[in-house]
């Protein structure tokens, strides 16, 4: 889902895990103290009191003078805001500091870059297993499904994935959790040295400094190598042949369906599309492939003959048996060369989603030679994994799903699910990126909604207000399209169109779709809320 030329060009990070100790983490500040027993309850203290509680501890004035020295020996909590503060402050300027590079949709038909900067950095990738994933739509879902069944199985996983919704330090997870800000700040201040080495070096032949996924690729493997993690599970940027992740050997390559995307950088066809993708296959590794289109699957079947890889297909050896919406989610049931796994729960809504989960089985039997998993692993993995903005529901009364479908093939998969699992009218927001083939991905929404308002992201690269507006009226008509700046007044006409449409016991929904950026501020309103 999401190729990271949807990249949110303007986000500032996130709160996210806190920083803790070992390698790369500095530990936060804690005020003097004794140490607080094991499984006490604890509580903080500010740092004006806490000498007059240590002076009252000493005294043996109190019975219970442990339950004081528990008090003692918390952080201080204006202590722990302010670094965290900080550490926020640093990783946002580090955040401007990559993307002040070549963008990421700046494909560059070269590894040459990143090899050397890894080289100069000991060549840390070379320190853990990997699985690789590319295609069109569908690629984080998988990966958060194979680092999730990986954990499961009791590995310690790094997972790569691109773009992010809130943070920049989502793309960098170690053990399912974005990486701390601590960790993020100390890797790439470790990893600067090598990228300007690499710069100057690029500069004097007349070549670019290195791009903005390109240093992310870097960070990604000094990362995972400092954790230190067993197995990086690794997601494409764009293409895969000149992709900055593509200088490993993978064991297991996976390839989601490929469908016409970022013509531009990977070529106008199917064809020209799968040679650039198909380039992530290693010599005798395993490539578990969704089904495909002929002219794709002609160039992946080559590949696989020229690679001696062996093929585990989707419709052939990965079958989806089963599925049922259920309660937070579905409930599936598949077969896969090693087993059938029945009735595993899967917390992601949508039949794209089961097909994820098909793929991500199939690469983890892979992964560990071919045998059957613990339905157990498979079941805590699965209905535990998260995916946020792929068919989000990010608000009931009314329900509002976001969803980062930017392409017709993504559209269309989100459209259909909501359809299949949401009876009621459906009301649309909708934004997108001047590049991407927005009539045809409204002309897949408008069988199925009623009304679109679109809306305007605070994206360079966004299409104009004005234009979209255009847009949805040759595909619905001028009477079902609305247009609101303010993404706030959009989902609110939408929401006031989808009621009045309602004219049954069937509860009306918006979705609001077309971009990552738009899935991401959609959920920023959401836990506003």
């Amino acid at each position: 889902m999401n190729e990271r030329d949807e990249e949110r060009q303007g986000s500032g990070p996130a709160a996210g895990s806190a920083p803790g100790s070992g390698s790369g983490n500095a530990a936060l500040p804690y005020v003097p103290a004794g140490v607080a027993p094991e499984g006490r309850k604890e509580l903080p203290v500010s740092g004006e009191d806490h000498e007059a509680l240590k002076a009252l501890a000493a005294s043996g004035l109190l019975a219970d003078s442990d339950t004081l020295s528990d008090v003692i020996a918390q952080p201080d909590p204006l202590a722990v805001a302010a670094q965290e503060s900080e550490l926020e402050g640093r990783v946002a300027e580090i955040f401007a500091e990559i993307n002040d590079r070549a963008p990421e949709h700046d494909v560059q038909p070269s590894t040459e870059r990143v090899v050397a900067c890894l080289d100069i950095l000991g060549n840390p990738q070379d320190s853990m297993r990997i699985i690789q994933l590319t295609g069109t739509n569908g690629k984080t879902s998988t990966a958060r499904m194979i680092a999730a069944l990986l954990a499961e199985k009791g590995l310690r996983v790094g997972r790569f994935t691109s773009p992010h919704m809130h943070t920049v330090r989502e793309r960098f997870a170690i053990d399912g959790e974005p990486i701390s800000r601590a960790a993020f700040i100390d890797i790439y201040e470790q990893i600067l040295p090598a990228i300007e080495m690499v710069d100057a070096k690029s500069r004097e032949a007349g070549g670019p400094r290195m791009s903005t996924f390109e240093v992310y690729a870097v960070l990604a493997y000094a990362a995972f190598a400092d954790a230190p993690v067993e197995v990086a599970v690794m997601e494409v940027g764009m293409g895969g042949r000149w992709d900055a992740t593509n200088v490993v050997d993978s064991e297991v390559a996976v390839l989601t369906t490929i469908e016409v995307d970022h013509e531009r950088y990977l070529g106008s066809t199917r064809e020209e599309i799968a040679a650039e993708k198909v380039g992530i296959i290693s010599p005798k590794s395993t490539v578990v492939c969704a089904a495909q289109h002929a002219d794709a699957a002609a160039v992946i079947a080559s590949a696989i003959a020229e690679n001696s890889a062996r093929l585990v297909l989707e419709g052939r050896d990965l079958t989806l048996l089963d599925g049922k919406v259920g309660l937070g989610g579905q409930m599936i049931s598949v077969a896969t060369p090693a087993a059938t796994y029945e009735d595993i729960p899967l917390s992601l809504l949508g039949a794209f989603q089961a097909r994820n989960a098909l793929l991500a089985l199939g690469a983890v039997e892979a992964f560990f030679g071919g045998g059957a998993l613990d339905p157990l692993v498979v079941e805590h993995a699965l209905m535990s994994v998260s995916s946020p903005g792929r068919l989000d529901i990010v608000r009931t009364s009314p329900t509002v799903i976001a969803d980062g479908g930017h392409n017709p093939a993504g559209v269309e998969s989100a459209i259909r699910a909501v359809t299949e699992i949401f009876p009621g009218p459906i009301a649309c927001v909708f934004a997108a990126m001047a590049d991407k083939k927005i009539e045809d991905m409204l002309g897949a929404l408008e069988p199925h909604v009623g009304n679109i308002v679109v809306t305007q992201l605070r994206n360079p690269r966004a299409a104009e207000l004005d234009e979209l507006r255009q847009l949805a009226e040759e595909v619905f008509g001028e009477d079902r399209v609305s247009e609101e700046y303010d993404l706030t007044d959009a989902l609110d006409v939408a929401a006031s169109l989808a009621d009045a449409a309602a004219d049954g016991p069937a509860a009306p929904v918006v979705l609001a779709i077309g971009s990552i950026e738009l899935a991401a501020r959609v959920r920023e309103m959401a836990r506003r809320v």
